[in-house]
Formats: structure tokens, sequence, C-alpha cells
């Protein structure tokens, strides 16, 4: 997966930045309602505290179990990662970006949470990250890696799509990644304002198409950021 220079210069951030930036972040919010609607009643039916050690290996299984939990994966990753954002800002945040990145978080620990529900004695455990390589005072640093990790899961639940059987789940996958891609071009707009990089050809293929990534190597991507170690040897490959 490739890297970028993602730094931003601060002579962008203009007022007009700022209102655009709260217009998007109100979108986005409007944006993610039907999916917290959906999932805020079944992630209240696990609410109590987890207070056994965090494994060092976790195995996410097979089938449809296996998928989702892939997916919860990745869901507590972004999920850890946007809390950490929210709880130490960056050095000159702005009130728009504060906001958009807190109903960002929201978005994420709704999806991790609903997906524990769904799964339930399935789920994996907690993993542990590993964001050391992350400078939480940058905004080009937290905005580089939020980049990172929403085009991840764009690409990785458009890879898994095709291996999901039950209809359901596949429904409520397409639910989730929709969101995803709507932050993903929110934090590339942050980025890089006044371009066409929210639909950059680094992420949409030549037939107008978000890439679709394959689990394997959407695990890889993302290894240096978990401690945990994730087993997907069972995971379904068609």
């Amino acid at each position: 997966m490739e890297t970028q220079n993602l730094g931003s210069s601060p002579d962008v951030r203009s007022k007009n930045e700022s209102v655009k930036s709260v217009d998007r972040r109100n979108f986005l919010r409007s944006a993610g309602m039907t999916t917290v609607a959906g999932a805020v009643f079944l992630a209240g039916c696990d609410k109590d505290d987890d207070m056994t050690p965090t494994p060092t290996s976790v195995d996410l299984g097979s089938g449809d179990v296996g998928i989702l939990n892939y997916a919860y994966a990745l869901e507590q990753l972004e999920a850890a990662f946007y809390t950490q954002v929210v709880a130490t800002p960056f050095s000159g945040i702005t009130d728009a970006e504060r906001s958009m990145l807190t109903d960002i978080r929201d978005h994420e620990i709704i999806h991790r949470d609903f997906l524990k529900a769904a799964l339930g004695n399935n789920a994996i455990a907690g993993l542990e990250v590993n964001f050391s390589s992350i400078d939480f005072t940058s905004r080009a640093s937290v905005l580089g890696a939020a980049k990172l990790f929403e085009d991840t899961g764009v690409q990785a639940y458009n890879g898994a799509g095709n291996l999901i059987k039950d209809a359901n789940y596949l429904l409520i996958a397409g639910k989730i990644v929709s969101v995803e891609a709507r932050h993903a071009a929110a934090i590339r707009d942050l980025l890089m304002p006044n371009s066409t990089s929210f639909a950059g050809d680094d992420i949409i293929d030549a037939k107008g198409l978000d890439k679709a990534v394959k689990p394997a190597d959407i695990l890889a991507a993302v290894k240096p950021y978990v401690k945990t170690t994730i087993t997907a040897s069972n995971l379904p490959t068609s």
C-alpha cells in the first residue's frame, strides 16, 4: 500500500475552509445516522467491562463468522485510533476539525460495538494496538494515519464482500462501508482541500470503482499498528 506526502500548509486553512469543514461535518453526521440508528440497539446489549487480559494472538475463525471478526478487528483499530485523536488533539486543531473527528470516532465505536454484539460469543477478544509510529501532536501525522485507516477500511470491506454468504450480513457490510467511504473522502479533503483527491486514482480504478483488497493484504498493511497477532488462515477465499 503506497504512502504519500500527507502534509498540508497552514495557509490553506482559512476561515472559508473552516466553514466548509463544518458543512462537511454536518453532512458526515447526517450520512452516518442510518448505520448509527441500526447499530445502537444491538450495541447496547453488550456494555459490561471486559476485565480479561488481552491475548497475544487471536484467530478470526471461518465462514461468515471469520469475515465478521475480520471487520471487527479493523473497526477495533479505527475506534482506538480516533479515540486517541480526540483525547489528545493535535496542535492547532480547529473546532471544525475536532467536531468532524469526534463524529468519525463515534461512528467507528458504533461499528465496533455493533459487530461485537452481532458476533456474540464468537467475537475475538480485544486487540492491543500499537500507535507508536503516529505523532498525535502533528496534524499531518494524524490525518495521514487517518487516511491510511479509512482507505484500508473501504478496500477491506470491498474485498471481503464477495466472501459473505448471509445476505443480511452483506447488507450490513454495505451500509458500513458506505460510511467508511464518506470518512475517507472527508479526511482526504482535509489533507488536500480544493482538489480531486477525495476520489483519486490511487483508490478509484479505471472503471470508476473503489478498489477491493483481499483480507491477507489488508492484515499485512495494518500489522504495524496491532500488537496482537491475528491469524486468518481459516477465512474463506471464494
